[in-house]
């Protein structure tokens, strides 16, 4: 895949669910992962993240939003449920992009969302669990600028090319 990518979290507040995210983000191939004024127990966070993410990507901890810096060129994108944000699925990920997400009981502060250069939404009745909404963006990336062929137009997953394949799968034409 092209390009890279960060993951973080702003206000987080829950170290299970920041180690999830960090954990989330060195499983899909993550540049480096970061919170803003994020309240946890750094000890605690290494319970939900089993990798130890921290010893394999940078981890960035700003103190706040002024303290933030991102690489030139790296669009920051938020996700946040706003009637305003732009479907995930509808969604032309950027090719160096840092995905923010909030708090786990509110919102991405304003001051957050005007700093980001776009604003997507998981198309969801009702918010998700941060460390999912995490998971359900970074695989939607992963589709979206992977390379992957297209799906199938039916069920299951591509037939091989090659008859000399076809026996490996146990399929024959």
């Amino acid at each position: 895949m092209r390009g890279y990518f960060a993951v973080g979290a702003e206000g987080i507040s829950k170290a299970m669910n920041l180690g999830a995210i960090l954990r989330t983000a060195h499983a899909f191939g993550a540049s480096f992962a970061f919170s803003v004024d994020a309240h946890h127990k750094t000890r605690d966070v290494f319970d939900a993240d089993t990798s130890k993410s921290v010893t394999h990507l940078p981890y960035y901890e700003w103190p706040d939003l002024d303290a933030m810096v991102l690489p030139a060129q790296c669009q920051l994108v938020g996700i946040e449920l706003t009637d305003d944000a732009v479907d995930l699925p509808s969604f032309r990920h950027p090719l160096n992009a840092a995905y923010v997400f909030g708090r786990e009981r509110g919102s991405l502060t304003e001051a957050m969302q005007a700093r980001c250069a776009h604003i997507v939404k998981i198309p969801t009745k009702f918010c998700v669990n941060v460390s999912v909404a995490c998971a359900v963006t970074l695989y939607d990336r992963t589709l979206s600028l992977g390379n992957h062929p297209d799906r199938p137009l039916m069920p299951g997953g591509p037939k091989p090319e090659k008859p000399d394949d076809w026996k490996k799968f146990g399929t024959h034409r």
